[in-house]
């Protein structure tokens, strides 16, 4: 069936490349559709995962995409016919709804396929706001990347369900795969983050925002009296008072030398050493691509009882839910997570290795969703 994306053209669209879920499916699939034979355009304002997107062949052009100014929206749909009719584009797919509303109306007027991806549930508190949001189910095909999200596309907007495809966001296991990261790199990462010998070793990626419980966390970690070091990283777009909050946060709760925040690092490492896995989201998460990579590295994960978490992690299998907001639930899990021996700790990596291979495999998402766009290339032949 892939076939028929030979010398098809297939458009992504995306408010920026710098970081997140969204942006790295974007990559990933764009290089899919270069590897079957087609040529993968992205529009995005830009961010610093061009240049990876460029090295697979892909071709980037940079707009101003996630723009709600309503002007800037209507410039973009103008431009959008045209390049869709220019660069002979044969479907576009889209992730965010600021770009939904331009892509929708040009796909429309040049009868070219739409596919939207639902990344997020969105809140519909106002009517207006629920209209606003409801372009994201507007497409020839709506993606899902959980079955929680298909449920809440299906019963907040009505969509049919043969118009939903789920599809889980995928994980390069052949980058997060713990026999992929080396002994240099370990030990690279230890020295440049100052890792205390013999304390376990508890991570917490994810971007800096209330919603994903950082300070959540610090006070669940001030009531675990027994020896740690905690790692919070992440970039702080939109949210940089966030960090210093979450830095006085800690001071007051006396985690100084138990507590480390960074922007980035080389996250396989850290995944390989660390001895746990934090995500204490305070919102619903569509996926939660964290437990995913975590548990890929074989590193059992704490994490909230929200949306699609229950599908992402096995309770006390490959990991422990804990009720969202529940600090106390959070700092009792996390000592009963430490004090498991070191064979307990290796049979739930083991299995979580294999429950996040089994479900959460980048080439399977790509292929699924390749298979989509011929599916929908056929039909408007």
């Amino acid at each position: 069936m892939l076939k028929s994306l030979e010398g098809k053209t297939i458009l992504q669209i995306v408010p920026s490349l710098d970081v997140g879920g969204p942006e790295r499916s974007t990559l990933d699939i764009a290089a899919s559709i270069v590897r079957a034979g087609g040529r993968a355009f992205v529009i995005s304002a830009g961010g610093r995962m061009v240049d990876e997107l460029e090295k697979s062949g892909a071709t980037h052009f940079s707009w101003d995409a996630g723009s709600k100014d309503p002007r800037v929206m209507w410039k973009n749909n103008s431009l959008l016919k045209d390049f869709v009719r220019m660069e002979h584009v044969n479907l576009v797919h889209v992730r965010s709804r600021a770009p939904a509303w331009p892509a929708y109306f040009a796909t429309r007027e040049s009868k070219v396929p739409l596919v939207t991806t639902m990344h997020a549930s969105y809140r519909t508190i106002f009517p207006w706001i629920k209209f606003y949001n409801s372009i994201m189910t507007k497409g020839e095909r709506v993606i899902a990347i959980s079955r929680s999200m298909a449920s809440y596309i299906e019963k907040n907007y009505t969509v049919p369900p043969q118009r939903i495809s789920v599809i889980p966001r995928g994980i390069d296991l052949s980058v997060y795969s713990r026999d992929q990261v080396s002994e240099e790199r370990k030990e690279a990462l230890k020295t440049s983050i100052m890792l205390p010998k013999d304390k376990p070793f508890i991570l917490f990626p994810g971007r800096l925002m209330k919603a994903k419980g950082q300070a959540l966390a610090l006070e669940a970690l001030a009531k675990v009296k027994e020896p740690f070091f905690c790692l919070i990283v992440g970039p702080d777009h939109e949210h940089a008072s966030y960090r210093e909050q979450l830095k006085q946060l800690s001071q007051n709760l006396f985690l100084q030398s138990k507590v480390s925040f960074l922007n980035h690092v080389d996250l396989p490492a850290a995944y390989a050493l660390a001895d746990l896995v934090i995500t204490p989201s305070q919102v619903p998460e569509a996926f939660g691509r964290v437990s995913a990579e975590a548990q890929a590295m074989g590193v059992p994960v704490i994490a909230s009882n929200l949306g699609s978490i229950s599908e992402t992690v096995k309770d006390k299998e490959t990991g422990w839910l804990v009720p969202p907001g529940d600090v106390d639930a959070l700092a009792d899990t996390i000592r009963h997570a430490l004090s498991l021996s070191k064979e307990q700790r290796a049979s739930m990596g083991e299995k979580a290795t294999a429950h996040a291979k089994a479900s959460f495999d980048m080439q399977r998402m790509c292929s699924t969703t390749l298979a989509v766009y011929a599916e929908l290339l056929q039909k408007a032949a």
